[in-house]
């Protein structure tokens, strides 16, 4: 992975070199809505504080928990005890970028949602506050962070999610055949190249003109990018969106021809 300051100095570029978040320039109408209702959507949503709040109670239990990377590790490395309070810092998406899942979940309203790397569950949580109605796997390595994450769900009132507990590359082949479609997946765990790469290629059959993938981290590392950089070419990709920590991929096939989008956030 790169180190800090040069994951920095990647960050600088990419803000300088990307298209202005306001949307001018972009010409496709789907991206242009995509900027306006969920890039831009600033309004503050009751869901956003009830999660929130559980956020800042996390961030100062200072509750020891065994755990097991399986993962490409953290700037932190690979610790055998951590906090709680650790993993809610260091581990779990930002509220930015936690919010922004919520406005992408809401946009695009999918019924079947999928989750590589539950964590405390607070992306998983975004997910079912913004589509109650929709069913939520969610895949997590670690037995003693999973437990954590139900707790959460259910202090969140969330109750359309179902936690597994495994290895991904042991458990995500059958999850994904048990479905006819994934409308919605996000892949946050194991950010490595290959294993990204891996993934992408099981959820492929399973993509529909509404799917959306969203990859996290995929500036991580030169590896990650490489995978990127594949998963773009792929024939069925009709749009991507890099917003440098995390990449969106689209299938809709109003995209006659492919579209890569890099936009400030």
């Amino acid at each position: 992975m790169y180190n800090r300051f040069a994951l920095a100095k990647k960050y600088v570029r990419y803000y300088l070199s990307a298209s202005n978040g306001g949307g001018h320039g972009i010409h496709s109408p789907f991206v242009f809505n995509f900027i306006k209702q969920v890039l831009n959507d600033d309004r503050q949503y009751a869901e956003y504080e009830k999660i929130e709040s559980l956020r800042k109670l996390l961030l100062n239990d200072n509750t020891k928990v065994e755990i097991q990377d399986f993962g490409a590790g953290s700037f932190l490395g690979s610790a055998q005890q951590r906090t709680i309070s650790s993993i809610a810092k260091n581990a779990v998406k930002s509220k930015k970028y936690a919010q922004l899942l919520y406005r992408l979940i809401k946009f695009i309203q999918p019924n079947n949602i999928l989750e590589l790397g539950t964590s405390l569950g607070f992306t998983t949580a975004y997910f079912s506050l913004a589509q109650p109605s929709a069913s939520i796997q969610t895949i997590e390595a670690e037995n003693s962070i999973a437990v954590l994450a139900e707790k959460n769900f259910e202090e969140l009132g969330c109750s359309n999610i179902k936690v597994t507990i495994g290895n991904f590359d042991a458990v995500l082949h059958s999850i994904i055949e048990s479905l006819a479609f994934v409308d919605f997946c996000f892949i946050d765990g194991n950010h490595r190249g290959a294993a990204t790469l891996k993934y992408f290629q099981l959820l492929l059959p399973k993509m529909n003109n509404l799917s959306v993938l969203v990859f996290d981290d995929i500036h991580w590392s030169r590896d990650m990018e490489s995978a990127w950089e594949e998963i773009k070419k792929c024939p069925e990709v009709r749009c991507t969106i890099d917003l440098f920590f995390i990449g969106i991929v689209f299938f809709k096939n109003e995209f006659k021809e492919q579209q890569h989008f890099t936009i400030r956030f």
